[in-house]
């Protein structure tokens, strides 16, 4: 219940407070974190690597 108190919470935050810039923000850094997440124990992961 917590993280999605925490998702709300942000929500509320943008809409309020009209920070809709920090919207990609979050978005690309939850992607590349998912990513390194999932390539971790994957043959693909030297290449992933490879690119940052």
């Amino acid at each position: 219940m917590g993280k999605l108190a925490l998702i709300g919470d942000f929500w509320e935050f943008l809409r309020v407070r009209k920070k809709w810039w920090l919207a990609p923000i979050v978005v690309a850094l939850l992607l590349i974190g998912v990513l390194l997440v999932v390539t971790e124990s994957s043959a693909l992961a030297p290449f992933i690597y490879a690119l940052f």
